[in-house]
């Protein structure tokens, strides 16, 4: 048994095709974020990879809707998005495939 904490991975990323990763895959990468209330990520788009985020908890929009725990969001590539926490909030992210430059900012 190996034992990890999610602070030793970048942003909470814990699969993917990256480094420091517990499994490396081309295929899919895997995050557990945690939010404040109040933090935000701004408007950004996946040319090539889709998104699904679960809210483990808490509430918090993504463009412009509001979701709650247990709700998932599936964003195609090419659908831009924002995220902002009304208040505390985890989030389950799986991205496919693992693609780790595709992370585009919108005006």
């Amino acid at each position: 048994m190996n034992n990890h904490n999610i602070q030793d991975f970048v942003r909470g990323w814990i699969v993917g095709d990256f480094e420091p990763s517990l499994v490396k895959s081309k295929d899919l990468e895997v995050a557990i974020q945690f939010y404040k209330e109040g933090d935000h990520e701004p408007k950004h788009v996946h040319k090539i990879a889709k998104e699904i985020t679960v809210i483990a908890y808490g509430r918090v929009t993504m463009s412009g809707t509001e979701y709650a725990k247990g709700d998932i969001v599936e964003i195609p590539p090419g659908v831009p998005t924002d995220f902002f926490a009304i208040e505390d909030s985890a989030t389950v992210v799986i991205k496919t495939p693992s693609a780790p430059s595709d992370k585009y900012l919108v005006g």
